[in-house]
């Protein structure tokens, strides 16, 4: 078994990450959520929201931790700061492949770490965390979407 990193802003987290997640761990055996943060990009929870969101969900499981992901490093040397070569992405579509495939080869030339795609089960296709924000937004019940502490954090706002 071996250490692989899932990274995404998780903005929110939702079942289709949820999904991807358990399934790593599940094949790898031990699993870090790197929670990234842009200082470009708006985000409807904090970091530390986020984070708090991803430990809660993952809280059961002893072979996922969850971690910052630091701002002033590339994803890939976090990756092998953690003793990891790997990191495991979910697509959804071939929208996804396309977006994720130049940086993993990017990842891949510039430090050997590798990313593996996982297809999302096509119950969770039509997830991403803009639309879960959008109809939350409106007051949409995103409960059946997303895991219990991201429906609370939600209702707190």
């Amino acid at each position: 078994m071996q250490l692989v990193v899932c990274p995404g802003s998780f903005d929110p987290i939702h079942n289709g990450h949820v999904e991807i997640i358990t399934r790593a761990a599940k094949l790898y055996g031990s699993v870090i959520v790197a929670v990234a943060h842009n200082a470009k990009k708006t985000y409807r929870f904090t970091l530390e929201e986020r984070i708090a969101m991803a430990e809660e969900t993952f809280a059961l499981f002893d072979d996922v931790t969850v971690e910052a992901l630091p701002t002033d490093m590339l994803l890939a040397d976090f990756v092998r700061s953690r003793g990891s070569i790997l990191m495991v992405k979910g697509v959804r579509n071939a929208q996804d492949f396309e977006y994720e495939a130049p940086m993993a080869s990017m990842n891949r030339h510039v430090s050997g770490v590798e990313t593996v795609f996982l297809a999302g089960d096509p119950k969770h296709n039509h997830l991403s965390s803009t639309i879960v924000k959008e109809v939350a937004g409106y007051g949409g019940d995103v409960r059946a979407f997303v895991p219990r502490a991201v429906h609370r954090a939600f209702a707190e706002k």
